[in-house]
C-alpha cells in the first residue's frame, strides 16, 4: 500500500514548547516493523512531564505520544501476526520478545525496546507511526469493541493495574488509599475493585475529580487541600492503611503515603517523579513496609482486553473530551488545565 509522503504530528521543541507540524510519514526500517495509521490517540500525564523538561532523554524534534489505536498499513517481511488492514491496539511498551527481560515479562526493560515511543523514537501523536517489533507490541482489536475504550489500554489501565494494584498486592478486605484522582489514579481505582478491598479512599485537591471518583467506586473521598488527609485517614483506621498508591509524582503526595501506611503495609508508586523526595527511612525501617516502583510492562493487557470485551471493565468512562486532529493543541490546553476544564482523558480522532 502506498502511503502519503507527509503527515501532521505533534513535535516536541524543547521544554515548554510543542507544535502541530507537517513531517515525513515514517517508513519501514527493519523487517519486524509495522506502519500503523492512527485512528484514535490521547495525551498522557507523562507527555506533560516531558514538556516540563523532566525527561531529558526526549530530544527536540521528537514526535510525542505512546498511546493509540489504528489500522496496519504496511508490515516488514519479518512480521507474521499482522497484515495491512488489521485494526490494532498499540502498546506503550515495545518488546522484542527475545531478550532476558522480555523472557521474564519485564517488557519495560526490553534491551531493544521498552518505553521508546514518544521518548526515544517518534510516537503516536501523529497520523502514522512506526511500531518496532510489531508482533510483540501490537494487539488485535476484537470485533465490535469501542476504540476509545481501547486507547485506555495502551498505557493507563495496565499501569494503574500492574504498578498500583498488583505491586501494591491489593487483596480482599484491604483498606486502600489512592493519592491522586487523575487518569492513572482512576485506573488504579477501577482495577483495584477486581480484588474486593473493604475501602478505597481517594485523595485529591480537585472536588470535581473526587466526585467522579465516587461514581467509579471510591468508598470515600478526601480533599487534601481543605483538611489534613493523613490525620483523617489515621483516625479512621487502627494503625494506617494496607495499601497506599501514590499516583501524582510530587514529594508531598509521596510523603502522605509514608505517613499513612500501616506496619506490614505497601506503598506502590505510580507517579512520575521529577525531583527527589524525603524518604522517612528513620521511621519506616522498623515497620516492615514494602515500597514498590515501576514502569508498566503491559503483560496484563491481554487479560484487560478480555475484561473490556466481557463488559466487566468500561474504560470509555474515563473519556471526558473529544477533539479532531486539527484541534490537537486545544486538546493539550484542556488536558494541561484538567481541574478547570473538568478533564480526565481526552481523545483525538484521525478519521
Amino acid at each position: 500500500m502506498t502511503l502519503p509522503t507527509m503527515m501532521q504530528a505533534v513535535v516536541y521543541k524543547g521544554p515548554g514548547q510543542k507544535s502541530l507540524e507537517s513531517v515525513p510519514v515514517p517508513a519501514i526500517q527493519r523487517p519486524t516493523d509495522a506502519i500503523v495509521r492512527i485512528t484514535r490517540t490521547t495525551i498522557c500525564g507523562t507527555d506533560l512531564h516531558i514538556l516540563q523538561g523532566h525527561v531529558p532523554a526526549v530530544e527536540s524534534g521528537r514526535i510525542l505520544g505512546h498511546e493509540g489505536v489504528g489500522v496496519v498499513e504496511q508490515v516488514g517481511e519479518g512480521v507474521s501476526n499482522f497484515k495491512p488492514g488489521d485494526r490494532v491496539l498499540i502498546s506503550c511498551i515495545t518488546s522484542c520478545g527475545k531478550c532476558e527481560y522480555c523472557k521474564r515479562q519485564m517488557y519495560s526493560h526490553c534491551e531493544d525496546g521498552g518505553w521508546i515511543l514518544g521518548h526515544l523514537i517518534d510516537g503516536t501523536q501523529a497520523q502514522y507511526v512506526r511500531i518496532p517489533h510489531a508482533d510483540n507490541s501490537l494487539y488485535h482489536i476484537p470485533e465490535g469493541l469501542d476504540e476509545e475504550a481501547l486507547v485506555m489500554l495502551s498505557d493507563i489501565l495496565p499501569t494503574g493495574f500492574e504498578i498500583g494494584v498488583l505491586y501494591g498486592a491489593v487483596k480482599p478486605g484491604d483498606v486502600v488509599v489512592i493519592v491522586g484522582a487523575g487518569p492513572i489514579g482512576i485506573a488504579a481505582l477501577l482495577t483495584a475493585q477486581f480484588y474486593s478491598p473493604a475501602r478505597v479512599v481517594m485523595v485529591d485537591l480537585d472536588d470535581g475529580r473526587l466526585e467522579m471518583a465516587k461514581t467509579f467506586g471510591a468508598t470515600e473521598v478526601i480533599n487534601g487541600g481543605r483538611e489534613d488527609a493523613a490525620k483523617r485517614i489515621l483516625e479512621s483506621t487502627k494503625d494506617g492503611v494496607d495499601v497506599a498508591i501514590e499516583a501524582v509524582g510530587v514529594p508531598a503526595t509521596f510523603d502522605l503515603c509514608q505517613r499513612i501506611v500501616r506496619p506490614g503495609g505497601r506503598i506502590a508508586v505510580i507517579g512520575v517523579h521529577g525531583k527527589s523526595v524525603d524518604f522517612r527511612l528513620q521511621e519506616l525501617w522498623i515497620r516492615n513496609i514494602t515500597l514498590t516502583t515501576g514502569l508498566v510492562n503491559t503483560n496484563t493487557t491481554p487479560m484487560l482486553l478480555k475484561t473490556v470485551q466481557s463488559g466487566k471493565l468500561r474504560p470509555e468512562q474515563l473519556v471526558t473530551h473529544r477533539f479532531t486532529f486539527a484541534q490537537f493543541m486545544q486538546a493539550y490546553e484542556v488536558f494541561a488545565n484538567a481541574a478547570s476544564e473538568k478533564a480526565l482523558k481526552v481523545i483525538i480522532s484521525n478519521d
